[in-house]
């Protein structure tokens, strides 16, 4: 299926591994112009090489700049002042108990997960709406819908997302401006599947009996009952981002193999 991407403009934040590289990937391949973004220039610039070794023809270019903070937003908006897709990929994770989270880690969480994407939101926007084409994608998170107790910290900045997207999306009411979210369930990424790795280390089990134990005792609703790779949620973030996606708005898109036991 052709996305009709060719030549749209497309920053994917938090992009030089996992989720966000696969959805930077994705847009590649159907033509777009993707702007790779990490915290430091040896990540972007691996992520370049990675992305280009797979796409030769890709056309991508990687700015390193910190979201977490305003000045490093207005860093990348100098460098990029104009979009026409914009993926809010960045986010961060821990699973700290609630009575150990300190207020300066609340307040990072919200910095990095929320007011990136908000920071930049409020910049492409209205260039979106002046233009009367565009497509701002959250990639928020099943515990926005159900909050893990070990992670309430992040379970919060992914509901925010969700408030957030939908709100924005409400402004965009009679234009050919969407916005949405994508709500991924537990992925396979650096950070998860490193993690996996050395709790079967120290158990001495494999990774797959790690995984289904996993998938036993967190996520037991899981239909998918595996890791999801990250590029099954890089697909949908890619309709999303095209002109075929014109449908749909406002929307908080599921791509969590089932663990949320909802019909919508």
């Amino acid at each position: 299926m052709d996305l009709q991407l060719d030549a749209k403009r497309a920053l994917v934040t938090g992009s030089t591994a996992g989720i966000g590289f696969a959805i930077a990937s994705a847009l590649a391949a159907e033509g777009a112009q993707v702007v790779l973004n990490g915290r430091t220039q040896a990540r972007v610039d691996e992520a370049l090489r990675r992305l280009k070794a797979a796409q030769p023809n890709a056309s991508a270019t990687g700015i390193a700049a910190d979201l977490s903070t305003a000045a490093g937003v207005a860093q990348l908006l100098a460098a990029c002042p104009e979009v026409d897709v914009l993926v809010n990929n960045l986010g961060i994770f821990a699973a700290v108990p609630f009575e150990a989270i300190d207020d300066s880690e609340w307040f990072r969480f919200f910095e990095v997960n929320v007011m990136s994407g908000v920071r930049l939101a409020r910049h492409y926007l209205p260039q979106m709406k002046a233009r009367n084409w565009g497509r701002i994608i959250f990639i928020s998170s099943e515990s926005g819908v159900c909050p893990p107790a070990e992670m309430v910290h992040y379970g919060m900045t992914k509901s925010a997302q969700l408030s957030i997207s939908r709100g924005l999306a409400e402004t965009c009411a009679g234009t050919r401006v969407t916005v949405n979210a994508v709500l991924p369930g537990p992925t396979n990424t650096e950070g998860v599947g490193g993690y996996l790795a050395e709790m079967a280390k120290q158990k001495n089990i494999s990774f797959a009996q790690m995984e289904a134990e996993l998938f036993a005792a967190a996520r037991p609703t899981s239909i998918l009952k595996r890791l999801i790779d990250p590029a099954e949620i890089a697909s949908t973030v890619a309709y999303l981002c095209s002109p075929l996606s014109a449908a749909t708005n406002g929307a908080a898109i599921h791509a969590e193999g089932g663990v949320i036991r909802s019909l919508l």
